[in-house]
């Protein structure tokens, strides 16, 4: 499998600190996800990409051995790495670890240590990405998630092997299911051939999982999103991963979320921000408006005489709530004033009137970009 160059697929430098790393990965899975692009194959492939990639850099250790190894360190088929599903669909994305990269250069030996059997491989984790709307985020919701992994084998409870039977202790390892041998002033210990690393001969597999203790089958979660999560957040529920072989423990999902696009509102850390348009005698003679905010309250706001646009007014604690805090970020209003459109004749006249009455004294920006012009003419 060829090396990925994560860095390019988010559009960073190698030399990209966290934040840089950060925002981009939002930017981009804001534009490739599924749901702003359906049935377009092409986006959601890039969308999983981004996904794999960020999940490297994003950890300062996978990026550190992204750095050396390249992504060919990641992709393990060991019972370490990750199984990923982006909005029910399947993709090999495993992540593995330094143990699998000693395997590969060197079978699956290891010095001194105990060999990875079968037996003893846990499940893999699994990513289920997950795209709310923004009010879900500041309220929390529940989703329900449909996807497709090894389950424990109901008929033999995971064991393997038929209930009538009895497994045999391996004659080759003894039941430890590794053999040690002797290299120079090495001893190197490897999984044990004749039984897999099992320890034992099961003569009689499980006719439905043929042994391995899990099968492939549906399932069926409710997961509780709680208020305040921020985009890029993962969720991890263990034991709801690819179960174990032979009754080793399952890996966990880690549900991934990401926040839709809002009409109205932009978030911005914890602060939400909305634009508002107010006629141009509102902002010359000042006023009250109200403005919704993402619970749909209504704020009364004062708007001053003689307002411009690009006035900003923060109305406290109307904003993102914090995760697992009573804390809320802020709503900012920024004030854009309306220039008025289709004058009837009567209209343009009483604007021409208003002008004509106007001083530098109403006007003090005008002026003074006037005079800085002036300056240089």
């Amino acid at each position: 499998m060829s090396n990925k160059d994560y860095y390019s697929i988010l559009g960073v430098s190698k030399n990209a600190s966290a934040d840089e790393i950060k925002k981009s990965y939002r930017k981009l899975v804001l534009k490739y996800h599924p749901d702003k692009n359906p049935g377009d194959k092409s986006a959601e492939e890039k969308f999983k990409e981004i996904n794999e990639a960020y999940d490297v850099l994003k950890d300062d250790q996978k990026r550190s051995a992204y750095d050396k190894y390249g992504s060919n360190a990641f992709n393990g088929n060991s019972g370490s790495g990750f199984s990923d599903f982006s909005n029910g669909g399947f993709s090999a994305g495993n992540f593995g670890d330094f143990s699998d990269i000693f395997e590969q250069m060197f079978g699956d030996s290891i010095f001194r240590g105990g060999s990875r059997s079968r037996q003893q491989q846990s499940g893999a984790d699994i990513r289920y990405d997950v795209a709310i709307t923004l009010r879900e985020a500041c309220t929390g919701t529940n989703k329900n998630l449909q996807y497709t992994t090894f389950v424990r084998c109901d008929l033999c409870s995971g064991k393997g092997y038929d209930n009538k039977y009895t497994p045999t202790i391996c004659p080759n390892c003894g039941g430890r299911g590794s053999v040690r041998t002797r290299n120079g002033f090495l001893t190197i210990e490897q999984t044990c051939q004749q039984c897999g690393g099992q320890g034992s001969i099961i003569s009689h597999p499980c006719r439905k999982c043929s042994g391995s203790g899990r099968v492939k089958d549906k399932k069926n979660l409710d997961v509780k999103i709680p208020a305040g999560i921020e985009p890029g957040n993962q969720i991890r529920i263990p034991n709801e991963g690819e179960a174990g072989f032979m009754g080793s423990p399952s890996g966990s999902l880690y549900v991934a979320v990401s926040i839709l696009p809002h009409d109205i509102f932009k978030l911005e850390g914890h602060d939400l921000k909305c634009t508002v348009y107010i006629t141009m005698a509102t902002a010359i003679l000042g006023g009250v408006i109200d403005v919704f905010d993402i619970d749909g309250r209504v704020h009364s706001i004062n708007i001053s005489h003689g307002t411009q646009t690009g006035n900003q007014i923060r109305i406290k604690s109307a904003g993102m709530p914090y995760y697992q805090s009573n804390r809320r970020g802020d709503l900012i209003v920024e004030i854009v004033v309306e220039t008025p459109v289709d004058l009837s004749i009567q209209q343009r006249q009483l604007i021409e009137e208003f002008a004509n009455k106007c001083t530098d004294k109403n006007n003090p920006k005008t002026k003074t970009t006037r005079d800085k012009f002036d300056k240089y003419i």
